[in-house]
This record gives C-alpha cells, structure tokens and sequence, in this order.
C-alpha cells in the first residue's frame, strides 16, 4: 500500500488549531471551512514528548461518526515516521444547516467519542439528523473547495487535502437522497456572492447539485430530482429546466418554460433562465422582453440587470447598456469561510512519486514575486470578484468591441461629466426635470435618439490626472529595464489612450447640495419602470437628462483605462521588438499577469501567446489553463490532452486525491490508482470522451512520452467517466 501525501502544519503549542476552530464558529456565514484533522503524535523513546499536527481535508464521506474515525485510522499506518506514532486523533466537521461543528475523537488503541459543539462550545449530541446535514454539507463544501484547475484555490489555504466526494453511483444516489429530503431548507446555506437574498433555488444547495449534474454529466438523475422536487413546488422548475438544457432536451425545456411562466409569471428565475436560452439562440429581442421582466420582478438582485445589459451589449445599444450597468445593486464581496489558524511551529508538504514531472518540479522552485514590475503589480482589476467582476467584464467586452475612444463618447453622452457639472453651476442652470427619471428607467424603456455616440462629439476634455492622481506624461516601463526607446513608446501610447474625465457622482451633488438638476438612480422607483417611451425627454444628451454615474462604474472606468495603458504599452514594446529582431524578455510570472490582463480585456489570441511564453520559462497552472481553452475552442484533442496531462498532474501534487481506488487495465497491466479530484478537469476529459471516444483518449495517453505514473492519473479520469457510463465511454 502506498503511503498517502499527508501535508503536515506541526503547532507551535499542542491543542492551538482546535482552539482557534472553536473561536471561529461564532463567525462562520455560509458552508463553513474545510474539514480540520488534529492528530498528536507521541515520542516512541519520551511518553510524555507530544506533538500537535493537522491538515484539512474536504470530501470524506462524513455520513456517520464510523467513516470519520475510519480515515483518522489511515493516518495510522505510515511507514515514513518510525520515531513518533500516533496516539489520538480528532476530526472536525462543519454543519452548515444546524450551526454545529460535529466532531469524532479517535483514541489510539482505544475508543472512539462522536459529538458536536455549538457556537458557545457547548457539547452535545449527536443524531442521525445531523449526520445526514453533516454528509450533505461536506459534498457541496468538497465541490465548493475544488480547484478550477488554475491553482488559484489551492494557493489560497495551505496543507488542504480534496478528495473526490462522489465516485461511485451508490454514492450519488446517497447524495441526491439528502439533498431531496433537505432541499427546502437548502436556503440556510447562503448563496453565490452575486445573490442578495438566497432562496429556494438560489443558494448553495442548487448551487452544488446543478455543478454536480453539469461536471458529471448525470443528467437523468438531476431531471429525476427536480422532477419529484417540482411536484412539492413550481418555482423549481427553472432547475429542471437547465438540466434539461444540459441535457440537449430543448424541446422539454421550452415546454416546461411555457407552463411555469404561465403559473409564475413574475418568478425571475424563470425568467432569467427563458431569458438565457433565447439569448443561446440569437433572439436577442425574445430576450430582452424576457430581461426587462426579470428586472421587474426582482429589482434588487444584481443578477436580472447584468442580463439586461449582457443582452443590450449583444444587441449593440452600448448607451443602454451602461445605464443598465450604471443601475445594478453591487454587493460587497464574501469569500468563503476559511480557516484562520495561529503561526505554525513548522509546515511539512511531502509530494507522492507518482506526480513527479521535471517540468512541474522546476516550477515550484522558479517563482519569485520579486520578478514583478510594480507597474503590473498594481493593477487593481485583477483582484476583482463577485458583482465587480461581472461588471467589469461587461465594460470589457464592450470595450472590445466598439473601442475606448467611443467608450467615452458614449459616457459622456449619457452621464454628466465633471466639467460640464462645473459650467452648469456657473450659470446657474436648474431647469426642474420629471422625477420618475433616471438611468434605470432609461434603460428599461429603450433606445433614444443619437444611440450609441453616433456624431456627438459634446464631451469635455480629459483631465490632466490620471486615475491614481499621476501626471499624464509620466511613463512607466511594464517590465524591468526602461531606455530611451521604450519611453518613446509608451509616451506614444500614453498619448494614443484618452484618460477618461471623472463623472459626477450622486453622492458630490447631494453632498453639496446644489441647484443643479440631474436624474439619480432611485431604487424605490425600479418596479415602476417598463413604461411606454416618453419622447419629451429621451434626449438624453441634454444636460439636464443626463444620469450621475454611480461611484464604483466611475472608478471602474479609471481602472480599466489603467488596464488599456499597460496592454498597449506591451503590444506596442512587442511589435517594435520584432521589427528589430531583437528579444523581448519577460520573467515568467510577467506572462503570466500580462496572459490574464489580455484575456481580461477579451484579447484571447494575445493571452494564450503570453501564457505560452510563460510555459517556456517554467510551468504554470493559471497559464495552461488558459492554453487549455484555447486548445478546446479549436479543436485540437491531442494538444488538449497534453494540458491536462500536466494539470492532473500539478494537481494530484497538491494533495487533490481520493482514498479510494480503482481497478482498472492499461494494455494488459492491472493499476490501482488513486483519484485526483478537479471538478473542471474532470469536464474537460468528460467532453472529450464525448467527441473522441474513451479507448481513442486512452490511446492517445498511453502514447505520450511521459512517465507512467504521471499518465496513469489521466487514465484515473477516463474510469470515473466509465464508472458513472458517460456518453463514449463505452468506445
């Protein structure tokens, strides 16, 4: 038996981790962290010498106290360490839906003591109950806690062990039956950061189940589950139509669509999920109607106005879009709970054999943050999530597709610009407009005469200043070395990109109390909006009917022209560097931020060229990731394999396994392998099976001219696909 990778965080005073766990429990908000084992390891020489140690774990079968102490056991039966053994150990698992953290404490010979502390740390017992939110919770934390593939997840806690918590159908017909018999209380678990208020079909619950169906492609049991779900209450119905969907059964989703909007006419997830599908099939003014309900309906989720300016950016009336963007309720962003544990005497991080890879290897040695030009350090849209970053997505996108120039000309149509705020106050100008006016209502009313900047050439001036308050003709090289030639350069390019004005803000009127009169968002006045047209005043462009931008669309524009300098600065560098044969040097976490700054502004062909730049300095996660797409958007199968390969791999490294194994032959030798687990990947290989076939996957692995080991985890893959009779895994 092969020893498992057990990371090791070895604390400085014995019993500090489980204190801090119990500290935390009146603070956690959603799922809860992942699991915490505590193992203490006595000297074999000194009886009374003990040393704490523990790691996380997520998707361990947490059905009974049984299962729980039976992973503690495997932690027994390490060859490695012969001068200290095991003596106890504790295992902690959060019940997200009862507010308790269930704990079996494993004594080593001995016994075994399961129960679970509340919030105050009061003890108490444990019921079958429990266990069964206990096992629930820990599938949807083990998907929660995957890793897309990227590496971005496992960087972010340290020593965490995933498991795959679903492997066999047994196991998922025991999944889907608590998550029926739980479903109605599924909304105690919170939601997606983008959600306000979670509900019955928007919380973690669904959240889990709908990437569950999508990862394994088990449709049939998602549409069994929804099915027996919809009879208790319609509003599942926008659930089952997804499988649907998922599933290529089109035709019963429309139907079902039809009667459920017919019974529920104002349930928004119905809406955004009509909304959605007319949108996939190019009836984008079918799904603006469908939108602009879905506004209706639920006003105050952000989710129902980023469709509606997802659909006007596909309809192309940029002007609309930005004051349905202008309008979207932004919430501040939640991460998931995570452990908050005192400094560790020591971290050990062993890795198994079977994931050794020259090239992996080299990377984890070749990273160094002092690399970095502090120029792309600091670029602040990186660090975007949850609403900001759907947002800023769709500045992006519009961006790329009419350019920053019009941009701007298109701002400063619909928005009141600083200077032309200043001019105003001068004279005096407080012309009384219709109160039921902003950009909400705009927005949900339609297009308005000169749409989309055509002719107007109205806007003010930039400003000399740029977004943090810098000159405009100072110039900062984008990676080390800076001469003569490349300040020319991005002089050039700082001339080329306009510097946005700053808008004028709801709050700088109401703070100071002006005459002036401008239309601000109202929120009350959101479920009055779909009217018919007012003609009198759709000319926005007047002073007087332009909208205050709200604060953070502002500062999204300032971070995206930061954006656009940097990338252009780089491409401008790159093409003269060619032009004079000469090199273009980049460390390799420079490619790396310059692949996702390209890919952030929908540049892809230049993200994947900077994302393989990367890979030929070291090897990178994030980077082939992003080839990774690349690859599967043309079609190139083998290449495709070749990514994964490594992925599989880099992950398997970083303990995402599975205790268990499974059997299976390779051209005539028997493995028994142990499983990784990445939801993402696993998707990727389930697609590919679905279009090549397995025994062609198989083939093409089995020929790669890497090590046995390393391409008997991708083989793992292609069996679990096996295993729950995915599409072509049968040939």
């Amino acid at each position: 038996m092969v020893a498992p990778a057990l990371p090791e965080i070895i604390e400085e005073d014995l019993g500090s981790s489980i204190e801090s766990r119990n500290e935390a429990l009146q603070t956690l908000r959603e799922l809860g962290p992942p699991d915490l084992v505590h193992i203490i390891k006595r000297s074999v020489k000194s009886t009374s010498r003990e040393t704490g140690i523990y790691h996380h774990v997520t998707g361990v079968d947490a059905s009974s106290s049984a299962s729980l102490a039976a992973y503690v056991n495997t932690l027994t039966h390490s060859p490695n360490d012969k001068t200290q053994k095991i003596v106890s150990g504790l295992y902690c698992c959060y019940n997200a839906f009862s507010r308790l953290d269930m704990r079996v404490d494993v004594k080593i010979p001995g016994g075994v003591e399961s129960y679970c502390i509340d919030e105050r740390g009061d003890k108490r017992v444990a019921s079958e109950a429990l266990w069964l939110e206990t096992f629930l919770c820990a599938v949807l934390r083990a998907y929660s806690y995957a890793d897309d593939g990227s590496g971005d997840t496992i960087k972010k806690i340290i020593g965490v062990r995933r498991f795959d918590p679903i492997t066999s159908t047994e196991v998922e017909h025991k999944f889907l039956d608590a998550a029926e018999r739980l479903f109605f209380k599924g909304w105690q678990l919170g939601s997606e950061p983008e959600i306000q208020v979670p509900n019955l079909v928007s919380n973690h619950l669904t959240t889990g189940l709908i990437n569950y169906i999508h990862t394994t492609g088990r449709y049939a049991s998602g549409i069994n589950l929804f099915e027996k779900l919809r009879s208790r209450d319609p509003e599942i119905s926008s659930l089952l139509a997804r499988v649907f969907i998922f599933a290529d059964e089109e035709v019963q989703a429309v139907k079902l669509l039809h009667e459920a909007i017919q019974e529920l006419p104002m349930d928004y997830s119905l809406l955004d999920c009509q909304a959605t599908f007319c949108q996939s099939k190019g009836r984008l003014d079918w799904a603006l109607e469908c939108a602009k309900r879905g506004v209706i309906a639920a006003p105050s989720e952000f989710g129902t106005w980023a469709k509606l300016a997802e659909i006007y950016v596909g309809l192309e009336q940029w002007d609309l879009a930005l004051l349905t963007l202008n309008s979207c309720p932004m919430f501040t962003y939640q991460d998931k709970d995570a452990p908050r544990m005192p400094e560790p005497l020591r971290v050990l991080l062993p890795v198994l054999p079977e994931s050794n890879l020259d090239e992996i290897d080299e990377s984890h040695h070749a990273f160094d943050g002092e690399n970095i030009h502090p120029t792309l350090r600091k670029l602040h849209a990186a660090g975007y999530k949850g609403t900001f970053l759907k947002a800023y997505s769709l500045l992006t996108e519009i961006t790329a597709k009419i350019g920053w120039d019009q941009l701007l000309r298109i701002r400063s149509q619909v928005f009141v610009m600083e200077e032309e705020y200043r001019s105003e106050k001068q004279t005096g100008g407080s012309q009384q407009t219709e109160p039921n006016r902003n950009a909400s209502t705009t927005a949900l009313r339609g297009a308005s005469p000169g749409v989309n900047g055509a002719g107007s050439d109205d806007h003010a001036e930039s400003q000399e200043e740029g977004p943090d308050g810098t000159d405009s003709s100072t110039t900062i090289a984008v990676g080390g070395e800076t001469n003569g030639d490349a300040t020319g350069a991005e002089a050039a390019t700082n001339n080329s990109i306009e510097k946005p004005e700053h808008s004028v803000t709801s709050e700088v009127v109401k703070a100071g109390n002006e005459e002036v009169c401008v239309f601000t968002p109202n929120v009350e006045l959101y479920a009055l909006t779909l009217v018919q047209p007012d003609p009198s005043h759709s000319n926005y462009t007047h002073f007087q009917n332009k909208r205050l931008c709200e604060r953070w669309l502002d500062n999204l524009f300032m971070v995206l022209y930061e954006d656009l300098r940097i990338y252009t600065i780089w491409r401008t560098d790159l093409a003269r560097s060619k032009q004079e044969a000469s090199d273009y040097k980049k460390s390799a976490e420079e490619w790396e931020i310059l692949g996702e700054l390209a890919e952030r502004l929908h540049h892809f062909p230049e993200a994947v060229e900077a994302y393989q730049a990367c890979l030929r300095i070291r090897f990178s996660p994030k980077a082939m990731k992003g080839v990774l797409k690349m690859f599967e958007t043309e079609g190139k199968y083998g290449e495709m394999l070749q990514a994964l390969i490594r992925l599989i791999a880099w992950q398997y490294r970083w303990y995402s396994e599975v205790r268990i194994t499974l059997s299976m032959t390779i051209r005539g030798r028997q493995l028994i392998l142990r499983l990784q687990f990445s939801p993402a990947l696993l998707r990727t290989v389930r697609k590919l099976i679905e279009e090549e076939g397995a025994v062609k996957v198989r083939s093409i692995v089995q020929a790669t001219s890497l090590p046995q080991p390393v391409l008997d985890l991708t083989h793992r893959y292609v069996q679990l696909c096996a295993t729950f009779r995915s599409s072509g895994s049968d040939g």
